[in-house]
């Protein structure tokens, strides 16, 4: 089982690395694009229906069931006009990609997010 990172921009792997760690994801592929404000404002809209900027998007694909062939994990989009911290909001939209949700969860999701992020300084 390998990661794929190759899609993920330098600066920001070890941030994606420790969270599928952390997460218990060691397999699978995925991306990071990093976007302007008009982009994720055009990608928010048509894709949750609200029409502003926001700092992250994660679009995930294969999910946690099984895949046929290599995992693919899916996208996340991060507008760095618009988040205060990069490196938080690939965390935050990994962690989505990884299947956490804090719309639904009872804080799981962002206390993780907050163990990973002080891990990583």
């Amino acid at each position: 089982m390998t990661l794929d990172l190759s899609d993920v921009p330098a600066e920001l792997r070890e941030a994606v690395s420790a969270t599928l760690a952390a997460a218990g994801v060691d397999d699978g592929h995925l991306s990071v694009e990093l976007v302007g404000k008009r982009r994720i404002h055009e990608l928010n809209r048509a894709h949750r229906g609200r029409d502003a900027p926001t700092d992250v998007l994660a679009f995930p694909i294969d999910g946690a069931g099984t895949a046929v062939g290599p995992r693919e994990l899916g996208d996340v989009i991060i507008c760095s006009e618009h988040t205060e911290d990069p490196v938080e909001a690939t965390i935050h939209g990994v962690l989505h990609l990884c299947g956490y949700d804090h719309e639904t969860d009872r804080g799981e999701m962002l206390a993780l997010q907050a163990t990973i992020l002080a891990s990583l300084e």
